[in-house]
């Protein structure tokens, strides 16, 4: 888990505390709907009520947490046409990200979403998808570096972290990590063949909601989500 220094002050305390939170909402451990207790997070990341205030409304400002009148921080938690839209405009921005890599991506680059993808394996086999998760990322990473465009890259990997509870539950379907790991080896081939249509349109394809892949990610949606 991630930790603040002691001698944290001021805006690199702010800064440090939302990257843990950040870590906390993406990795799960604080759940959409959950209320982040200001004088909590002071206690536990051992500072003063300011820098959490500061890093809470970084959070907001990235979509991750609402600030709600007297009832405070509370983690995102989208309706399901807010999540469509969110999964929309990431599959747009990673298919961006994917046909600009193929255009700019040189052979060491290659043979690093190679290994990358050599990587996911284990957890694949083992149907661990926690594990998957964590080393998909670094793949997915890699394709947003190779496009070459940090502000694409930063755009691309701010809507993921937005989207990492829904992206992390679409894994738990009944064999996506097969089908996922099959979907990164072709838009690997595709970026090291340079080939940048392809490349758009196999990263579309992995990333999009749609479909079978639609109707599972709903059934296993919370209940507060579906019914609203």
């Amino acid at each position: 888990m991630y930790t603040i220094g002691a001698r944290s002050t001021g805006h690199h305390a702010a800064s440090d505390l939302r990257t843990a939170i950040e870590e906390d909402i993406v990795t799960g451990r604080v759940a959409p709907g959950e209320r982040l207790d200001e004088a909590g997070l002071a206690v536990r990341f051992g500072v003063s009520r300011t820098p959490v205030r500061e890093a809470l409304q970084g959070l907001a400002a990235d979509g991750l947490i609402t600030l709600r009148p007297r009832r405070g921080a509370v983690v995102a938690s989208p309706t399901i046409p807010d999540l469509m839209a969110l999964f929309e405009a990431m599959t747009e921005l990673e298919s961006a990200c994917a046909g600009l890599a193929a255009r700019r991506m040189e052979a060491p680059d290659h043979a690093r979403l190679w290994d990358l993808w050599r990587a996911c394996l284990p957890a694949v086999r083992a149907g661990d998808a926690d594990a998957y998760y964590d080393a998909n990322v670094r793949l997915h990473e890699a394709v947003y570096d190779g496009a070459g465009n940090p502000v694409l890259a930063g755009d691309t990997r701010r809507l993921r972290n937005r989207l990492a509870p829904y992206r992390r539950l679409q894994l738990r379907s009944p064999r996506r990590l097969l089908a996922s790991h099959a979907e990164h080896e072709a838009l690997a081939a595709a970026i090291e063949a340079g080939d940048e249509a392809l490349a758009r349109g196999r990263m579309r394809g992995h990333v999009g909601v749609q479909g079978e892949a639609f109707t599972d990610f709903l059934a296993r949606l919370p209940d507060t989500l579906r019914a609203g």
